[in-house]
């Protein structure tokens, strides 16, 4: 377990990150592994099915990713005000909001694979790989939503490094069994869902067996499980709108999905092996958006106002200088890594693939701007803007699919995800900067009682916060002055126009 409210921002965020990092470049390893592995002994179409069905995936349990994300903000926020049975009583009540995710995500998901699949306009000779993909994924859709919780708990509480252990383990496991049940078995594409599902369910055990031994923190007794129940508001209040969120971002891409299908088969690969691609070169972003739902929420638990809005410019710049470095990397190189999915004598497939590339590379740094932002606002308690923006970003992504797509093919594709990202980053922008002028007035707020309580010469009048020198702000936010010692957070609830219920004002 560790502390994020005490020490320099910037270093605690980037050690935070570093696992995180780590962790998710491994998960899309193991996902880039079963695309090449499928590619390479099934063939085109194979690869072309399992493409086909990751939307229909990402829509069901990217709800489950998002709202354990969510789930775990009152536990951090427990843990930086040092409410252990806090901790304990909102782990049980998201551990109960869980189970049920996984209930409903695996009833639906098996009941309607096909018809999602038709829906979508999947080509005729894709549908029954890609719902027998769809069918295996979804009825082992539970390891999935219990370790989305448990990395998310174990992580509320400063610990990124315990979730990437079991994650590399669960990876390199993937690597082993995609190889033996697409190829040695001849279950084929769904064997590769198969190996996730066997590989996360290892991950599972190990982060249980962890917390059993490891993290007395984390240990529920029977009280804790019946204070769960009743704590159940808030964590699905922070929860909800995150799968929401993460559910809406996922329609657009089932609509963007709907679009390339009409392009056919060449194009369904094209577009697969580009996103696995994309998706690595995305990881290192995603994790300081991850890192920083964490970050915030323990320091808004210890009411450390200032360490929020310096750690959230900083991890800007820090993640909007990677994205530059990520983007030339991916317009450069991305082509040929592309083909590595569907070997030689598929140019056709390599040229669309590094078209995407072309395309999002250069807008890297809008993306990491708004997983930062975004996430910043998340661990404040904002729920609506997120979703606002997830909103947002449907639409951007079905202009692209329903109209681009039409006059500008394959392009049109490739166009849809910096649409969204703009379109996305526009009230997440706005809702931050009203925050951030919300916690500098409590900035003052607090220096001003301080300095009322201390006395001394050149004092302010008690109830009267001195005037912070607009030169000192922007030294702050610059990172050039030193990471001095936070203020001893007073007694003084949460943001000042913040309502009961733990949600921070929206924009």
């Amino acid at each position: 377990m560790k502390n994020l409210t005490a020490g320099p921002p910037t270093r605690l965020i980037v050690a935070f990150t570093l696992p995180l990092l780590i962790g998710n470049v491994f998960q899309q390893v193991y996902m880039f592994t079963d695309a090449a592995v499928v590619g390479r002994l099934v063939g085109l179409e194979g690869l072309a099915a399992v493409g086909a069905s990751g939307s229909v995936v990402f829509l069901l349990v990217g709800f489950s990713w998002g709202a354990s994300a969510g789930l775990a903000i009152p536990v951090a926020r427990a843990f930086g005000a040092g409410d252990m049975a806090g901790v304990r009583r909102y782990t049980a009540a998201g551990a109960y909001a869980s189970l049920g995710m996984a209930v409903v995500i695996t009833v639906l998901g098996v009941a309607f694979a096909g018809d999602i699949l038709r829906l979508l306009d999947t080509p005729p000779e894709l549908m029954a790989d890609a719902t027998r993909f769809l069918e295996v994924t979804f009825l082992g859709s539970f390891t999935t939503v219990a370790y989305n919780f448990l990395a998310s708990t174990i992580r509320a509480l400063g610990d990124s490094r315990t979730p990437l252990v079991f994650l590399v383990i669960s990876c390199l496991l993937n690597a082993v069994l995609v190889v033996v049940l697409v190829g040695g078995t001849g279950w084929g594409v769904p064997g590769a869902a198969a190996a996730t599902v066997f590989a996360q369910l290892a991950a599972v055990a190990g982060c249980v067996v962890y917390v059993l031994l490891r993290m007395p923190a984390l240990r529920l007794s029977r009280d804790d499980w019946r204070a769960g129940l009743r704590a159940m508001g808030e964590p699905l209040h922070a929860g909800l709108p995150m799968g929401f969120q993460m559910s809406v971002i996922a329609i657009g891409a089932l609509v963007l999905q709907l679009a390339v299908n009409g392009l056919g088969a060449v194009s369904v690969a094209a577009f697969t092996a580009a996103m696995r691609v994309d998706q690595l070169a995305l990881a290192p972003l995603n994790s300081f958006g991850v890192a920083m739902v964490t970050y915030v929420a323990q320091n808004r638990g210890a009411q450390e106002w200032r360490r929020i809005r310096v750690g959230a410019f900083r991890a800007s710049l820090v993640a909007g200088g990677l994205a530059v470095l990520l983007g030339g990397v991916l317009v450069l190189f991305g082509g040929p890594v592309a083909g590595l999915f569907v070997g030689p004598g598929q140019e056709e497939v390599v040229a669309l693939a590094h078209q995407y590339f072309l395309v999002n590379g250069g807008l890297y740094a809008v993306l990491a701007v708004l997983f930062v932002l975004r996430n910043t606002v998340q661990g404040l308690g904002l729920s609506t803007v997120p979703t606002v923006a997830g909103l947002v970003e449907l639409v951007m992504r079905s202009v692209a699919a329903l109209v681009l797509v039409e006059h500008v093919g394959f392009l049109g594709v490739a166009m849809a995800a910096p649409l969204a990202w703009f379109g996305g980053l526009a009230p997440v922008a706005v809702a931050w900067a009203r925050q951030r002028r919300l916690l500098l007035e409590r900035e003052r707020d607090d220096a001003g009682r301080a300095a009322s309580v201390e006395g001394g010469p050149g004092v302010a009048a008690p109830g009267v916060a001195p005037r912070v020198s607009e030169a000192a702000e922007a030294l702050d936010d610059a990172g050039e002055a030193a990471d001095a010692p936070p203020v001893a957070p007073q007694p003084a609830g949460l943001l000042a126009t913040e309502p009961a219920t733990g949600s921070a004002p929206v924009a």
